[in-house]
């Protein structure tokens, strides 16, 4: 798919949900066309968020869901972001795991304020992202707040990837 051809408003609307609840970033790009490559687009849309007040930047962190949270059981969460977690079983934890992801995600939460992130298409075991969750909860702000930041880099090339895929095949 060539994004760099599309009309505004259909760019807008393919692209404003890349980086999750997140439009602003579609729209702080649109106008910078042609970007050449996914690369290029890519590189764009992260050098948007990385250029973005601080503040934008943790509401961009805050958009993203919890890794087997509530919203994730009860149906909420966003078409990719449900993909993204049933890809490594996420939807389908034993009580156990559950209770572990809950306890690891509310002791996270509570240090940071925020929800932790993690390209899950990246991983290939979701005992990995639990210890990663477990571990990065002992990260100072800042240097959580910029491994997210890059976590959500990665989720964005992910799903800027599948969309170019399921736009060339249609």
């Amino acid at each position: 798919m060539n994004f760099d051809a599309l009309p505004r408003a259909e760019f807008l609307d393919r692209l404003g949900g890349i980086f999750e609840h997140s439009p602003w970033v579609a729209e702080a790009v649109v106008d910078r066309r042609p970007f050449g490559s996914l690369d290029g687009l890519h590189r764009a849309m992260v050098a948007a968020v990385m250029a973005a007040e601080p503040a934008q930047q943790l509401a961009l962190i805050e958009a993203h869901p919890e890794l087997a949270g509530k919203l994730a059981r009860s149906g909420g969460l966003t078409a990719a972001s449900a993909g993204e977690q049933a890809s490594l079983g996420l939807d389908r934890l034993d009580q156990a795991e559950v209770a572990r992801f809950d306890q690891a995600n509310a002791r996270y939460r509570a240090r940071f304020g925020f929800p932790f992130i993690i390209a899950v298409k990246a991983q290939r075991d979701r005992r990995v992202i639990l210890g990663a969750l477990e571990t990065r909860a002992e990260h100072d702000r800042a240097t959580e707040i910029a491994t997210a930041l890059a976590e959500v880099a990665k989720i964005a090339r992910f799903r800027l990837e599948a969309l170019a895929e399921s736009g060339a095949a249609s």
